[in-house]
């Protein structure tokens, strides 16, 4: 089987993860004859992850973690400094290094017969048809892998306000005196405690619904809000919408309703944590048959106009998560050669598992599976049991005692799901995970507590559990 693939936005996760994929299969025989295009214009090239999110944005949380430690605990004397062109020097020296480590393997790759390397900008002039500076490709298949971009509100009087993004969080050496945040989701629950501990930031936020995390139990938003606003200092304004935004002399004013009535705020600058969408500008989409927007990707990470160009990552909108991006890379490999030979693909479907580095990461997020909302509406049978942080001693004199779990077990006994927020809950995301992926039953989860360690919460969950049940 000859096969010719262009894959666009090669040095991202999800593009390095299908070419891998392709690879591989070549290799075991899989492709007979394989023709491999990677194609990205990145300068220095190494995918979001990489240059401006998972990784730069740890890195720098990272101080603010450190910072926050000494201050809350009143037995330590004295306040650290940040010093903010250190942390944005190291930051910068080990994305250099991952970008290099990730650029490597795709010239790597690029040293076989079967792969090229085009370091171009590349655009569709047709269908299937790709411009890469002086060529043209008519691959039988394309890999959309052009990753996501800060997504700015379409706010009266925006085009007046520069805003800061996370990019620019993630790179600045100075700060704001005040800040206005809009968006309170992942970028606005990590990067705003880190204006607010490194910067000195004072911040106001504003939040949509009633708390953050809405699609939770309400429990886990009402420890959000009270940990930043009293750890801190974060004025969060909930329920309330922006409506209009205007510069003024120092600054900006952002009109907002809240409780029927219009005020406004005023800040040195205003911060759009607003999420990300997908970088597909400059592609010529119309130019194709494609039609970006609303479930326009397959869950076989087919376009729906073109069953033969396949878009992945944070390209296609779904889920913009660094391993969700890798996985789905891997999945659009194997099904590209499914789909060569006339064989039903595969459709991806992942189990949720994410973590937000909330409070500086001392009070992270993390969900895993079901919640009692995905269960409910599933109209599924499950025991659902929820603990307390401050029910186990060990978090105490570790100095953080806020924060809870919450387990979810179907009635025969499988662990369904997990969400915590609590600190190390990232830590424990991962055994959590196998725990779900691999459907173990409750009751033959290990009945040993390892003392005095931050699972014990977990133990703690799983003997609740198995008394449910026991009970039914």
């Amino acid at each position: 089987m000859s096969l010719h693939v262009a894959i666009v936005g090669a040095y991202g996760s999800a593009g390095v993860a299908a070419a891998d994929e392709l690879v591989d299969r070549a290799d075991d025989g899989g492709i007979d004859d394989l023709e491999l295009t990677l194609i990205d214009d990145g300068d220095p090239g190494g995918g979001l992850c990489i240059l401006r999110g998972c990784m730069p944005s740890k890195d720098v949380l990272s101080a603010a973690e450190n910072r926050y430690r000494v201050r809350h605990d009143d037995r330590l004397s004295g306040t650290p400094t940040v010093d903010p062109d250190a942390v944005v020097a190291r930051k910068d020296d080990h994305v250099s290094n991952f970008a290099e480590h990730r650029r490597e393997h795709v010239h790597d790759l690029a040293e076989r017969e079967d792969v090229e390397f085009l370091h171009e900008r590349a655009r569709f002039v047709a269908d299937r048809t790709l411009a890469v500076g002086s060529r043209e490709l008519e691959p039988d298949y394309v890999v959309v892998a052009t990753g996501s971009r800060p997504s700015i509100p379409d706010l009266p009087g925006m085009e007046a306000v520069e805003p800061l993004t996370s990019s620019d969080v993630l790179d600045a050496t100075r700060f704001p005196d005040s800040a206005v945040v809009m968006g309170f989701g992942y970028v606005g629950l990590e990067l705003a405690p880190y204006l607010a501990e490194v910067g000195g930031v004072d911040i106001t936020v504003i939040e949509h619904d009633e708390r953050p995390l809405d699609d939770m139990e309400d429990e886990f938003g009402d420890t959000l809000l009270e940990l930043y606003r009293e750890q801190f200092g974060i004025d969060i304004l909930v329920e309330t919408d922006e409506r209009r935004v205007e510069a003024t002399e120092g600054g900006v004013r952002l009109h907002v309703e809240r409780e029927g009535d219009e005020e406004a705020i005023e800040a040195d600058r205003l911060c759009a944590f607003t999420g990300r969408e997908p970088n597909l500008e400059g592609l010529g989409l119309e130019n194709t048959s494609l039609e970006p927007g609303e479930n326009w990707v397959e869950s076989t990470m087919q376009a729906t106009g073109d069953d033969r160009v396949f878009v992945v990552g944070d390209a296609n909108g779904r889920e913009p998560i660094l391993h969700v991006a890798k996985e789905q890379g891997f999945a659009t490999g194997e099904n590209i050669v499914r789909h060569a030979r006339g064989a039903e693909l595969e459709p991806y479907a992942n189990v949720p598992h994410h973590v937000i580095f909330s409070g500086l990461g001392v009070y992270p997020f993390a969900r895993i599976g079901h919640t009692p909302e995905t269960v409910a509406e599933l109209g599924m049978d499950a025991v659902v049991v929820s603990r307390e942080a401050s029910s186990d001693g060990v978090f105490a004199v570790k100095g953080h005692p806020e924060g809870r779990a919450t387990l979810v077990v179907g009635e025969d006994g499988t662990v369904l799901g997990y969400q915590g927020l609590h600190y190390q809950a990232d830590v424990m995301a991962k055994t959590m995970q196998v725990a779900v992926e691999m459907g173990l039953d409750v009751r033959e989860v290990p009945k040993r507590a390892y003392h005095p360690t931050t699972p014990e919460i977990l133990d703690g969950l799983f003997r609740e559990a198995r008394t449910d049940l026991g009970d039914r």
